[in-house]
C-alpha cells in the first residue's frame, strides 16, 4: 500500500516516478539532465526533504531522489523489515535500474550509510561524494547509543507509530526556523496513520542493530571511495551529529575533501540552508 496522498505542485514542482524493486514499488522523481546526483533522505523525511536544492541544481545536473520503502510516497509492502540492509539492497536494485554512471551519492541522517552502501559496491561508477549530517560508522558515543536504546523501548514506540513523534517533534527541533505548517503536513500526510509509521520506527533500532553493516561502511568506504572528490555541507548547530566528532573522521576518510560549514543550519539542513548547498554542489562537481 502506497500513500493516497498528493503533494503540492507548488512545493513539490516534480513528476512522479515508480520502480517496481523486488521488494515492493519505490517512488521517486528525476529532473534535469548532466551529471547525476543521486539524493538521499533519513528519518522521518522523503525525497521532499531535497525539493529547493533539486530545483536549484535542475538546470545543470540529472537530480534523482528516491523515498525508501516505508518512507514519503514509497509502498508499505509487508513482509520488509525496514532495516538499513534492506533499504541499501532495494537502493542498490534502483541505481542499476537506471543505469547510473558518474555519479555523485548525497546523503543526510541515515541518506549516508544507506547511499554510501550502495556506492561502496559500485566505487567505479560513482564520481563523488556529498555528506552532511550524518556518519557510517558504529555507534560509540553515550548519547547515541541511549537515543537509540529509548526510542527503542516500547513508550517511545508507541509514540512514534500512535502520535507521529519524529515529525510532531524531531523535525520542529532539528530546524533553525519552524517549517510553514503547508511544509510540515507533507511529513504528516505521508505516514498519516501508525501502518505507515513502521519504517520511521524501525531505523532507530537500527543505530545499534545494524553494527555488522556500519564496521563493513568504516573499512570499505576509506579503501573505495577515499579518493573520490568529496564535500562535507555540515550545520554547525546540529546537536545529535555534532561537527567536533564528525568532521575530523571525515577528513581522514576522504583524501579530496572540500568542507563547508553552515554556522546556523541544525540537524535538517536541507530545510534550513538549501541555497547554500545547492551552490557549494555547483562549485565542488558542476
Amino acid at each position: 500500500m502506497s500513500p493516497q496522498f498528493t503533494p503540492d505542485p507548488q512545493l513539490y514542482p516534480f513528476e512522479s516516478r515508480w520502480f517496481d524493486s523486488s521488494r515492493g514499488r519505490v517512488h521517486y522523481i528525476d529532473e534535469g539532465e548532466g551529471p547525476p546526483i543521486l539524493f538521499c533522505h533519513g528519518n522521518p523525511t522523503w525525497s521532499f526533504l531535497y525539493r529547493d536544492i533539486v530545483v536549484a541544481l535542475r538546470h545543470r545536473f540529472r537530480c534523482i531522489a528516491v523515498d525508501y520503502l516505508g518512507f514519503g510516497l514509497s509502498e508499505r509492502p509487508a513482509g520488509f523489515g525496514y532495516t538499513v540492509a534492506e533499504h541499501a539492497a532495494v537502493l542498490g536494485e534502483f541505481v542499476d535500474h537506471l543505469g547510473l554512471d558518474g555519479y555523485v551519492t548525497m546523503g543526510q541522517d541515515w541518506g549516508g550509510p544507506i547511499g554510501l552502501a550502495v556506492a561502496i559496491e559500485r566505487a567505479d561508477r560513482v564520481r563523488g561524494v556529498v555528506l552532511g549530517n550524518t556518519w557510517f560508522w558504529p555507534t560509540e558515543d553515550f548519547s547515541t547509543r541511549m537515543f537509540s536504546k529509548v526510542m527503542s523501548s516500547r513508550v517511545m514506540q508507541w509514540a512514534i507509530l500512535q502520535r507521529n513523534f519524529f515529525v510532531e517533534r524531531l523535525i520542529p527541533a532539528g530546524t533553525e526556523i519552524l517549517p510553514k505548517q503547508a511544509v510540515l503536513d507533507h511529513y504528516r500526510r505521508v505516514q498519516p496513520d501508525p501502518a505507515a509509521r513502521v519504517g520511521v520506527a524501525v531505523l532507530p533500532k537500527e543505530l545499534l542493530a545494524a553494527r555488522p553493516l556500519l564496521d563493513r561502511l568504516a573499512r570499505e568506504v576509506p579503501a573505495l571511495l577515499g579518493g573520490k572528490p568529496a564535500l562535507v555541507v555540515w550545520g554547525m548547530r546540529d546537536v545529535a551529529f555534532r561537527p567536533g566528532p564528525a568532521i575530523p573522521r571525515l577528513r581522514a576518510t576522504f583524501r579530496d575533501l572540500v568542507v563547508v560549514e553552515l554556522p546556523t543550519a541544525k540537524h535538517f539542513i536541507q530545510e534550513d540552508a538549501p541555497e547554500r548547498i545547492a551552490q557549494a554542489i555547483i562549485d565542488r562537481f558542476g
